[in-house]
């Protein structure tokens, strides 16, 4: 089985939502077996800002599933979405 490589968009609640708690809480939130290889941040407009985790994960179905559910179970996370996904070489 091979790995596969992806980053993942998240969306906080607002502006105000402190991004380095949300950095912290995002990644205790990792499921075992997914590695996280890591977190950047992204300005979208009028000062709100993404946060782009990049994560590898088993190339079985349903790969990215399991890490989607847990951070959109993080508190001050609006969205969550797989932006880009690539084979691990």
């Amino acid at each position: 089985m091979g790995e596969v490589v992806a980053v993942i968009k998240i969306m906080p609640a607002g502006v105000d939502i402190d991004l380095e708690t949300l950095k912290e809480n995002l990644t205790s939130a990792i499921p075992a077996g997914i590695e996280l290889r890591g977190i950047t941040e992204e300005p979208v407009a009028f000062g709100l800002v993404a946060l782009m985790v990049t994560v590898v994960v088993g190339d079985v179905e349903g790969g990215t599933e399991p890490v989607e559910k847990a951070f959109a179970q993080v508190p001050d996370v609006e969205s969550v979405q797989v932006v880009e996904i690539g084979r691990l070489l």
